[in-house]
């Protein structure tokens, strides 16, 4: 399949296999246009992927929510002592910086962590991209800590970062649907490790989903 074949399903609110680089994570992650998402796509991503289900969002989005790194939140933090900041992780093992924020949950979700709560909670991130008011809204709806990890992706997308992060956001923005994706990486339960991109790419074939190679996308993007 292409990376047209990839464009067309999310903007069907269908899946994604989204693979980095060997140099990377060197994981697979599935990837789903967060405006579409629904109970049965966190379900799915529980059940055939298994890892931690983000929400990445673009990075002007995420300036005009006033949200910043986590490493540089508790880096900042006063609660922190000295001690403690020796635990934050400024660079991953694969060379790069993380990209989490803080966790959120929709201010009607009881629990947060449900398929219909974490749907919810994702959806209505998506529908805030559109408002006016995106902050004010933002703060009004959402409550921290909560079940959804917010990804944050560095300004410039890939020219900046290669990771999973923002090639989702990039995609997203390649089929000009919101630049707001949900991610998990897919986990491999016999070998209590990351699925192998043959055995990712196996299961993209059997499901008919895009299998998206990470070097072919950044390819494009010099390109383009």
């Amino acid at each position: 399949m292409s990376l047209d074949d990839a464009i067309t399903s999310l903007k069907r609110g269908e899946f994604v296999l989204l693979y980095d680089s060997g140099g990377r994570e060197n994981e697979v992650d599935m990837v789903v246009a967060a405006q579409f998402v629904t109970p049965e796509h966190i379900a799915r991503m529980r059940q055939n992927a298994g890892g931690l289900i983000c929400l990445a969002i673009d990075s002007s989005f995420a300036k005009s929510l006033n949200l910043q790194y986590m490493h540089n939140i508790l880096s900042k933090s006063s609660d922190f002592d000295a001690d403690s900041r020796q635990m934050i992780m400024g660079t991953a093992p694969y060379g790069d910086h993380p990209t989490f924020s803080i966790s959120i949950n929709h201010k009607k979700t009881f629990t947060g962590i449900t398929d219909l709560d974490r749907a919810l909670t994702i959806k209505e991130m998506a529908n805030l991209y559109g408002s006016d008011d995106q902050k004010k809204e933002f703060t009004a709806s959402f409550k921290t800590p909560g079940h959804v990890p917010l990804l944050l992706a560095s300004s410039g997308l890939l020219a900046s970062r290669q990771g999973h992060t923002e090639m989702s956001v990039y995609m997203a923005e390649l089929a000009k649907l919101v630049p707001v994706t949900a991610i998990c990486e897919m986990m491999d339960s016999q070998t209590y490790s990351a699925l192998t991109v043959e055995k990712a790419q196996k299961f993209a074939k059997e499901n008919a989903i895009p299998f998206v190679d990470g070097k072919e996308l950044l390819e494009f993007s010099k390109v383009r």
